[in-house]
């Protein structure tokens, strides 16, 4: 489990700027401690908890990169074509035999290089005559083969400490021998909303009830993470029972993550359970949608309290709780991925914050290298989903600009990366 201090964070300021928050987390968090050994089948997602250098080299052997005609270049003459006289033939997993001076192997793509042969002549561009390969001048001395380590060379660093586990990682662990990879544990996180106007979904609604939509959109987030996300359900609003709950939920749990109860209302009574239970770091952050978010420490588990709006929450998970779950998991940070449109919107906004702007995005009318255009979603409410359903990013509008008019250029985050 983590084991934070109280005052681990020891932050002064009422409001926090996006790269004081991650920077905060990157350099007060520790990584929950602990290492697995979990075989390849098992890795998808996980966090490498130790580097890797590669106990062999990759190819492990000097081998043929195409179907063709394996030859020393030393035995081609200085111009025109030189006649080879063919012998053997290796196939992908055969022991070649040395080859002769001045003649050539029939080979195939992967297969070894006979020793003494250092180049290879594309079938296509061969002509065969009277037991002979014709190969043309010109050729380059190692063409088409491919030395031993040319991709990862034994020793050298495969994969760094920290490397969150996808496909090509895993293929990269398989071709280099190992069936087993050492990770850092899974952290759990366990996720709450808040609010007595709250119901499950499939469950009937009271007279002013909605259906919970947070949590299981923060659920779906973690799932994308390297974490164990566990469902806690509904915290209602009493301020006794919030304190208890998170109490309780704290001893169990890596990270605890809650939306709603964190504004200033006589019914928000997040922010007063972690000061009850421990000590708050900050309760607002500088953007727009999602200033009311409070980071606190409650008996050594990071609780993150986040907006009770919908758009609102996936952002500042986005800049809190994402960051956060990396650090915990051992992770090496990940940068949101970024790339510019072309904006084709009027739009103003207060200097200091950072503020997000919900667009779809669509191709250039004059295409090639042209930027793609950002269309701004017709509502603004932090509480409408179907802007993010409807929607294929996020323009992020730094704390400087105050206006934006068509044709600017526009920084994006693509929803597709990140959900």
């Amino acid at each position: 489990m983590a084991q934070l201090s109280d005052d681990c964070f020891a932050f002064g300021g009422p409001l926090l700027s996006v790269e004081a928050a991650e920077a905060l987390i990157a350099d007060r968090v520790p990584p929950v401690a602990g290492i697995e050994q979990v075989g390849l089948a098992a890795a998808l997602g996980r966090v490498l908890a130790r580097d890797l250098p590669a106990p062999q080299p990759l190819p492990p052997f000097h081998n043929s990169a195409v179907d063709g005609y394996a030859f020393r270049h030393a035995d081609l003459g200085a111009a025109g074509p030189t006649a080879l006289r063919l012998e053997g033939r290796v196939a992908a997993g055969q022991a070649p035999p040395p080859l002769s001076p001045r003649t050539a192997a029939r080979i195939f793509t992967g297969a070894p290089m006979p020793r003494g042969a250092d180049t290879v002549l594309m079938q296509e561009d061969a002509a065969l005559e009277d037991g002979a390969v014709l190969v043309p001048a010109g050729l380059r001395p190692g063409a088409n083969a491919r030395p031993a380590g040319e991709d990862v060379a034994q020793g050298a660093l495969a994969l760094p400490a920290g490397r969150r586990l996808r496909a090509p990682e895993i293929g990269l662990a398989a071709a280099l021998g190992c069936a087993a990879l050492a990770v850092a544990p899974r952290i759990r996180v366990g996720v709450f909303s808040t609010g007595d106007e709250l119901a499950s979904p499939g469950t009937p609604l009271g007279p002013a009830q909605t259906h919970d939509s947070n949590r299981f959109t923060l659920l779906a987030l973690l799932a994308r993470l390297p974490a164990e996300a566990i469902d806690l359900g509904i915290l209602p609003d009493d301020a006794a029972d919030c304190a208890a709950a998170l109490r309780a939920a704290a001893g169990g749990h890596d990270l605890l993550l809650t939306s709603g109860g964190v504004s200033t209302g006589e019914e928000d009574h997040v922010r007063a359970a972690i000061e009850q239970g421990g000590r708050l770091v900050f309760w607002r952050l500088a953007v727009k949608p999602g200033r009311p978010a409070a980071l606190g420490v409650i008996g050594g588990t990071p609780v993150l309290g986040l907006p009770g709006n919908p758009v609102a929450a996936v952002v500042t998970f986005l800049h809190l709780a994402r960051p956060l779950v990396l650090r915990l998991a051992g992770a090496a940070a990940e940068p949101l991925p970024r790339f510019t449109a072309e904006a084709a919107f009027a739009y103003r906004k207060k200097a200091g914050r950072r503020e997000y702007v919900r667009v779809r995005l669509r191709p250039s009318e004059g295409g090639g290298a042209a930027l793609p255009v950002a269309e701004k979603f017709a509502r603004e409410g932090a509480g409408l989903l179907t802007s993010l359903t409807e929607s294929d990013a996020f323009v992020e509008l730094s704390e400087e600009v105050l206006a934006v008019a068509p044709g600017d250029a526009v920084r994006v985050l693509p929803f597709a990366a990140m959900f």
